[in-house]
């Protein structure tokens, strides 16, 4: 799966697949440009990747003001010279049951989740129209196939990805541009790291095979589609999750 010479930019990058993600791209010698919204949080990062210096960069950005975007791709062109690679991994949940959901969980659940991965993959994609080549890598989520109780807002986000994964492998092809999503199961982030074990337990219990993913089963799948073994994938929406849902 090698990456070299590629440069990525992985939203969210800082914390859990994000930064697992990071990780391993740079292992297989990707540029990569971390895009995140804490200025502080970045710095503290490309520092702890010091040993790949010269390799990463950061920049503050909110994916879903297209100012912000805009600059964040002008960024990586201006650094790098190119963007072969987007890994759209930025997202956040704000969980609620339907009757209880206020209109501004909704909203920016939307604007982060969804529309944020448009913003991006908007910029990103005409730069890579110039370049006729370029990989569009969205996370969704097992929940955008299957639903789940109590995340209204979180899985309409998630199956918009896919639909806007399969819309967007149609329309960018003719550009040797792929598109195509992860649908990540339980995996160990901080925050289910947090989670009362009896409730982490119950997620093992869901997989097939008795674990819950770590942060880098997901950043394996994303290297494993971003690298030419994967120049025949386009417009796929890929579970990793243990069997969670077969």
């Amino acid at each position: 799966m090698n990456l070299k010479n590629k440069t990525a930019v992985i939203t969210g990058g800082c914390q859990g697949i994000g930064y697992a993600t990071v990780i391993k791209f740079l292992k297989e010698g990707a540029q990569v440009v971390i895009v995140d919204l804490d200025k502080k949080e970045i710095e503290d990062t490309v520092i702890n990747l010091r040993q790949y210096e010269g390799q990463v960069k950061g920049i503050a950005a909110d994916v879903s003001d297209k100012s912000s975007v805009d600059e964040a791709i002008q960024y990586t062109i201006d650094h790098f010279g190119s963007i072969d690679i987007v890994v759209n991994n930025a997202g956040i949940v704000q969980d609620a049951q339907l009757l209880k959901m206020k209109e501004e969980e909704w909203d920016k659940v939307i604007d982060v989740n969804l529309k944020g991965i448009f913003l991006v993959t908007q910029a990103a994609a005409l730069r890579m129209k110039e370049q006729k080549s370029g990989v569009i890598l969205n996370a969704s989520s097992v929940v955008g196939l299957y639903g789940n109780f109590g995340q209204t807002n979180y899985v309409a986000s998630k199956s918009g990805v896919n639909g806007m994964t399969k819309t967007w492998a149609r329309e960018l092809g003719r550009y040797n541009i792929r598109v195509n999503s992860i649908a990540p199961g339980f995996v160990l982030t901080h925050m289910v790291k947090e989670m009362p074990s009896h409730i982490v337990n119950m997620m093992k219990e869901k997989s097939l095979l008795n674990e819950i993913g770590k942060p880098e089963d997901i950043a394996n799948a994303y290297a494993f589609l971003a690298s030419e073994e994967a120049r025949f994938v386009t417009g796929t929406v890929l579970s990793v999750d243990g069997g969670l849902v077969t």
